[in-house]
């Protein structure tokens, strides 16, 4: 029985930056009626962001819910990027093994549920389909063969481990001492490879709980070593601690899960009340167990939770006495592909002093945080919402791509998550 599968939800209005060649590929769904876009190791319990080995034996399940009975005719292929996410210079004969393109043919209605859908999925790599070098990735689908018609991006990593990574986070930074930030140092350690020049040909990411808006790409290296990176003492790696995920349980349409209200139907929908949240910007920090922004699907008492699970409205509410004019507050995690768009934009109302939201998500337990995002940036910051200690524990993750001269594409040579 599949009891828990890792998800990213939420349906998305605006185009990402990924439409075409130059603009950057992000996870997200493209349709209205499409929802619980998910990419997870194939024939796994644990939710956890998956990156396959290049030649290795791991599978992803990338699927979704088409919110009716009809059958849909969807397609997808595959994009090769570079580190910075955008589509890279490599022909699909460089990089692809197998058919440029494969229709879903997998695909179930739901059973017993108020909400009709159908779920669809697939298998990557498989028999027609199979990446050839390393690197970032995006599977594009779309619907009726016509490419423009795009439902969906999915992106992932297939790394080829040919570098080793050390990496050490500390609450005494370049900027404070045990305070709301963490410093990441990192080693990249060669080994056996001959790499000419270090400093020009490898970049640096390094990402935090998943998210892309604060990511760091390509910090300088401090120390150019022989065979061997560091980045000791960089400011450039400094990253907002930030504060442990809020949490809630939708598991069941009739008993209140964790840190949920109430629940009641009405008008043909579940509605799912979560208890007023608390600013925790002058809150200390408490430990707390939480996914890192992660997600699972789960519906108490059902055979397949990928076809019985039911769909509910979830309602956010963090009070606050008045509206923040400089910036907008989002809901973030894993449950909004950690993107910033209208579908999870927070709308103050004056009449009960109170930022609220509304989020159509399918049964199971969701991470979450309210993050801030100041008008004209593209970074946003907890500091508002949920305060930042340098306690809180994180997921790092540190990508090394291989770029020597000559090349058009960007190898992914190592990761390592912390």
């Amino acid at each position: 029985m599949r009891r828990f599968i890792y998800i990213s939800l939420l349906m998305l209005f605006v185009l990402p930056a990924s439409a075409g060649r130059g603009l950057r590929y992000e996870t997200c769904v493209m349709k209205d009626n499409v929802r619980t876009l998910r990419i997870r190791y194939a024939d796994t319990t644990q939710p956890e962001r998956p990156i396959l080995t290049l030649g290795g034996d791991e599978q992803l399940e990338i699927s979704f819910d088409e919110l009716s009975h009809e059958t849909r005719n969807y397609t997808y292929t595959l994009l090769h990027l570079n580190a910075d996410g955008t589509e890279s210079n490599l022909s699909s004969s460089e990089y692809l093994q197998g058919f440029t393109t494969q229709d879903i043919t997998d695909y179930t209605t739901s059973l017993n549920t108020q909400q009709l859908y159908t779920h669809y999925s697939f298998l990557f790599p498989n028999e027609d389909m199979q990446p050839l070098v390393s690197g970032n990735y995006a599977l594009k689908i779309y619907e009726d063969g016509d490419r423009d018609n795009v439902v969906a991006y999915v992106c992932f990593s297939v790394v080829e481990p040919l570098v080793s990574i050390d990496i050490n986070v500390r609450g005494n930074t370049d900027i404070e001492l045990a305070g709301r930030y963490q410093q990441l140092d990192i080693d990249v350690n060669f080994g056996e490879m001959n790499i000419v020049n270090p400093a020009g040909d490898i970049t640096l990411l390094v990402r935090q709980n998943g998210r892309t808006d604060n990511e760091v790409l390509n910090p300088r290296p401090t120390y150019i070593e022989n065979r061997r990176l560091r980045y000791i003492n960089q400011k450039q790696l400094i990253f907002e601690a930030g504060n442990e995920y809020r949490h809630f349980d939708i598991a069941s349409q009739y008993f209140k899960g964790y840190n949920v209200d109430r629940i009641y139907f009405d008008r043909n929908f579940y509605h799912a009340f979560l208890f007023p949240d608390e600013i925790k910007s002058e809150s200390p920090y408490l430990t707390e167990y939480d996914a890192n922004g992660q997600c699972v699907v789960h519906a108490e008492k059902v055979q397949d939770d990928d076809t019985e699970a039911d769909y509910m409205w979830v309602h956010f509410l963090l009070p606050a006495t008045e509206p923040w004019f400089t910036g907008s507050l989002f809901v973030n995690g894993d449950l909004t592909y950690n993107c910033f768009t209208t579908e999870n934009r927070m709308q103050y109302d004056a009449k009960h002093q109170a930022y609220t939201l509304s989020l159509y998500l399918k049964q199971g337990g969701y991470d979450y945080q309210y993050l801030f995002l100041e008008k004209g940036k593209t970074s946003a910051t907890t500091f508002p919402a949920e305060g930042s200690h340098w306690q809180t524990q994180n997921e790092y993750t540190v990508y090394v791509y291989y770029h020597p001269f000559g090349s058009r594409g960007d190898r992914l040579i190592g990761v390592k998550r912390l």
